[in-house]
């Protein structure tokens, strides 16, 4: 007979669902997480404290490491990074939301195929620089913008620099994804193939992801156009209303 599989253990996926649904701290969440897993797992409590502090000890570094970007991001943030991206996209005239975000997911693409996939991301580049670019390029053209057309520019500068991110590192031939890819199809399949013939067969899908992300962002100007237009009729209505 077989050993018995039990279940409990995966208690630990509820507690982490509801603590995030309700908003707990979330270092207190996944200590609590690993608490109820361990017993669920019938591990003694001195086995079970020392797994946790070797996690802590394996990742001590990681929490500094991702929070030095975000203290000089938010520093200049404070010091007008945002304005000084605003009023210098203001100044060139031909540039538009639509042919800022197309150029932008260009460069993105290209250095995550060169594997340079840190030069962007939406806590030091979108939120700070690129949204807030996109938003002046709009203003510059239509004025103040209403809170839904904002919102929808700063979806698209997100899922701009999502897009060239995910379709641009396929092609890098160290990408771990093609590396597990070229593991899986020897090991489960016995097909022999390079890495980097896996990494030149992801050209054209990304050559596809830009040309209809592209052509997305193309459609965005028009897009902004038809609703300052209607928040304008609108705006024109209530104000003879009021009269």
């Amino acid at each position: 007979m077989g050993e018995t599989i039990t279940l409990w253990p995966l208690m630990g996926i509820a507690v982490i669902v509801v603590g995030f649904l309700l908003r707990f701290n979330p270092v207190l969440v996944v200590i609590v997480a690993g608490i109820v897993t361990g017993l669920a797992a019938h591990m003694p409590i001195a086995t079970i404290l020392e797994k946790l502090g070797e996690g802590f000890l394996n990742t001590r570094n990681l929490p500094f490491i991702l929070l030095i970007p975000l203290a000089v991001i938010g520093l200049l943030e404070r010091h007008g990074l945002k304005e000084r991206a605003q009023a210098w996209i203001a100044r060139i005239r031909s540039a538009t939301s639509g042919r800022l975000l197309i150029v932008y997911l260009f460069i993105r693409e290209a250095t995550a195929a060169l594997g340079l996939t840190s030069l962007g991301g939406h806590p030091q580049m979108v939120r700070p620089l690129l949204a807030p670019m996109a938003e002046g390029a709009a203003e510059k053209k239509f004025g103040e913008l209403p809170g839904a057309v904002r919102y929808r520019l700063r979806a698209m500068s997100a899922a701009t620099d999502n897009v060239g991110l995910f379709f641009g590192e396929d092609i890098f031939v160290a990408f771990g994804a093609i590396i597990f890819m070229h593991n899986f199809m020897l090991e489960s399949g016995g097909i022999q193939t390079e890495p980097l013939h896996i990494a030149l067969w992801g050209i054209p899908t990304a050559l596809c992801a830009f040309l209809i992300h592209g052509a997305r962002l193309w459609r965005l100007d028009s897009y902004l156009q038809r609703e300052m237009l209607k928040a304008s009729a609108t705006q024109t209505i209530r104000k003879g209303e009021a009269q």
